[in-house]
């Protein structure tokens, strides 16, 4: 599965949306639009699926290698 930036896109929209809209504790506006980002940011990272090419060599008891990859 590939990284869903549409759904990044749809989460930041929502948070900064609601937080135009709120009417209360506005010093803490900093501090909810950072957890909402942290969040919606998280989420995205977790939506790409690592691929992953692993070389090794040594024996069936011992094993030694590298691996090189990326998000997709």
């Amino acid at each position: 599965m590939s990284l869903n930036k549409v759904a990044l896109k749809t989460a930041l929209i929502a948070l900064f949306t609601a937080e135009q809209e709120e009417e209360e504790s506005a010093s803490q506006s900093i501090e909810r639009l950072a957890t909402g980002m942290a969040n919606a940011i998280e989420t995205f990272v977790k939506s790409g699926q690592v691929t992953v090419t692993v070389a090794t060599t040594g024996t069936a008891t011992s094993q030694t290698g590298t691996g090189t990859g990326n998000i997709n």
